[in-house]
């Protein structure tokens, strides 16, 4: 079968929302035609689909290094590789005791290569918010939000901060007039 019969067969699995066997008849159609970068690419969005996102970076790559022309093959890339950093910082943030440290310059890493990874700036803000760093915890949750609008837990998690910032805020000023007295 030829590549284009395959791309075919992998978008009506598409289409039933059966990505596995999408990823099957792009491969395929890789076999059939492996220089053909989009089949690369089609691949690889399949496969992130999926979940799988070390096959996904794979094939992404590859659609890149085929035929770098396509400026959608190196955001996707990108997007890809940013989730990839946020699956290595949720593993430092799950260690015990938490690897905050590390996790961190991944996080940073991952919001710079895809600006509208939510998970990125949330989890970013968070850890801030543990660390007692209130303003840049603010900051990224407001990210979190203008990127996800109704995410409940990122709208908590600025109040909350907000609320934090104002009460040492007050607390501060508070000091500042007894000692004036």
């Amino acid at each position: 079968m030829d590549g284009e019969s395959c791309v075919k067969k992998a978008y009506e699995h598409i289409l039933n929302s059966d990505f596995e066997q999408a990823i099957e008849w792009f491969e395929q159609a890789i076999a059939a035609d492996p220089g053909n970068a989009g089949y690369h690419y089609k691949c690889a969005i399949s496969c992130s689909r999926s979940g799988k996102w070390s096959k996904a970076h794979r094939y992404a790559m590859l659609a890149v290094e085929l035929d770098g022309s396509h400026p959608e093959y190196g955001f996707y890339l990108q997007t890809i590789e940013a989730k990839l950093n946020v699956i290595a910082a949720e593993q430092f943030i799950k260690a015990i005791p938490p690897l905050h440290a590390e996790a961190l310059p991944l996080l940073r890493l991952a919001a710079e290569k895809d600006p509208l990874s939510f998970e990125a700036f949330f989890l970013m803000a968070m850890i801030y918010a543990e660390l007692g760093e209130l303003d840049a915890a603010a900051a990224n949750a407001r990210e979190a939000i203008r990127i996800d609008p109704g995410h409940s837990a990122a709208r908590r998690l600025f109040a909350d901060v907000n609320r934090k910032r104002r009460a040492l805020r007050d607390g501060i000023k508070e000091r500042h007039r007894k000692r004036n007295r």
